[in-house]
């Protein structure tokens, strides 16, 4: 049994027992949190069920785990023979949860 979900502008296909990095949530750690913007979710008898746009009475209850930030990535643009040069860094902040149970 699988649910696609949206959370931070991006789709997720999770199951049970799952552990995925979306965009920072405002959530405290060892809390909870309920997607109810449910795409799609596939039943135990293999049945998928389809939203238009999101399914009905469909939830996603996960277990926040951690707040963190990712690897520091460089930007770094210049324009060749105008001396023009610029070096910026950014971290992504990120939410790890593990997801518990699947309501369809």
């Amino acid at each position: 049994m699988y649910a696609v979900l949206t959370t931070g502008g991006k789709q997720y296909r999770v199951q049970e027992g799952d552990v995925i990095y979306v965009e920072k949530l405002n959530a405290e750690v060892d809390s909870t949190v309920e997607f109810t913007n449910i795409l799609a979710v596939s039943k135990e008898d293999g049945q998928l069920v389809v939203g238009k746009p999101v399914v009905e009475g469909a939830k996603v209850v996960a277990k926040v785990e951690a707040q963190g930030r990712q690897k520091k990535i460089i930007v770094f643009k210049y324009k060749p023979k105008k001396d023009y040069r610029r070096k910026i860094g950014h971290r992504q902040s990120y939410t790890k949860l593990t997801i518990e149970k699947i309501e369809a």
